[in-house]
């Protein structure tokens, strides 16, 4: 049985049906939707502060490292999670060798390939743990693949890092919201919220370990990273903040009105339950195409002539095509209703 909270979740979605592209982009909330048409009111009658989405920010911080199991002390928020990957990139010795999946998506990669002194070497997913070595410096990878929607072996892969004294860099972009993540079994985690977190884009976050910190120069401070944010806008008297805030970028204002609304909702939910929900309609999926069941929120299958897309769309369903295979991706608004409408779609 669905929970009271999973329900009143699911019904605060408009017209979900057919919507099967949460690893492209969510949708929004009503709450998110009508909170964000307010603040532009605002905006527009000249009758806003912006000194005010200060605690806006605040409280989504804090909403997200609830949902992600860390302290807000140890959260960062951004807009872009290749900014981000950069960030750590910046900071590696040169020579550093860094190990990533062969697939991943490339924010995470391009900021490592882009160091010409850095040894980056890719594996496939399943290899990975079992790649890490003496001489690797930081581990890179999605802890659900954006492209196939497979899982990472976290437990393997961290402890490896771990025997061999390398770092961590997971990008939860496709897992918040629809996974349940711990952010502590990482140095570091990058997240966009805008996929299953439902957040208008631009709205990214990065937790970071006390101890990686440390070794972290924050390349891109600006007036947001200050000890004091708006005692920080002039001059060379540079004071940042002393937890992870000193890696803040100046945020998106109106972006953080709709983030607000969405991940406060989702760190009230059980999100193992909605992962439930989610693998439960897409193990149907493949039961229903007659392919092995994948046991993930995303189902592909190939689809090099994008042919079944063509009929998912034809027929008003919303997925994607990605590295050669159709992406259907099940979040918390879906039902069994939209694993029929994909069947009867592919049977014309």
């Amino acid at each position: 049985m669905t929970s009271p909270a999973l329900t009143h979740a699911i019904e605060s979605f408009d017209n979900p049906r057919g919507y099967l592209s949460a690893a492209t982009m969510g949708l929004p909330p009503r709450a998110a939707v009508a909170e964000m048409t307010e603040k532009l009111h605002q905006w527009a009658s000249a009758t806003c502060n912006p000194m005010n989405y200060g605690d806006i920010v605040e409280r989504t911080r804090r909403h997200y490292a609830r949902l992600v199991g860390i302290e807000p002390t140890r959260v960062a928020i951004g807009s872009q999670t290749s900014v981000m990957a950069s960030l750590i990139a910046c900071s590696l010795p040169a020579g550093s060798e860094v190990l990533c999946v062969e697939s991943d998506f490339t924010s995470i990669i391009f900021p490592f390939l882009q160091h010409r002194d850095f040894v980056v070497r890719a594996v496939p997913l399943a290899e990975l743990a079992d790649s890490v070595r003496e001489s690797t410096a930081l581990v890179v990878f999605s802890l659900i693949q954006s492209c196939n929607g497979k899982v990472a072996d976290v437990e393997a892969i961290t402890a490896a890092a771990s025997r061999h004294g390398a770092r961590t860099l997971c990008d939860i972009t496709q897992a918040a919201g629809v996974y349940p993540v711990d952010a502590t079994q990482f140095d570091a985690t990058v997240c966009h919220a805008y996929k299953w977190l439902c957040s208008p884009r631009g709205v990214a976050f990065l937790t970071i370990s006390e101890d990686f910190a440390q070794h972290i120069t924050p390349v891109q401070a600006g007036w947001y990273a200050g000890e004091d944010v708006w005692s920080s806008v002039y001059g060379t008297d540079m004071t940042l903040a002393k937890d992870a805030r000193q890696f803040d970028v100046s945020p998106a204002w109106q972006a953080w009105v709709g983030a607000e609304q969405s991940i406060s909702m989702f760190a009230d939910l059980d999100i193992a339950e909605v992962w439930e929900h989610c693998t439960g309609l897409a193990n149907k999926l493949c039961d229903e195409l007659g392919i092995e069941r994948q046991n993930q929120a995303i189902v592909t299958w190939p689809d090099a002539s994008g042919a079944d897309l063509a009929k998912l769309t034809a027929a008003g369903i919303t997925a994607s095509g990605r590295a050669g295979r159709l992406r259907a991706a099940f979040h918390l608004w879906n039902t069994e209703e939209d694993v029929a409408a994909v069947i009867a779609a592919l049977r014309v």
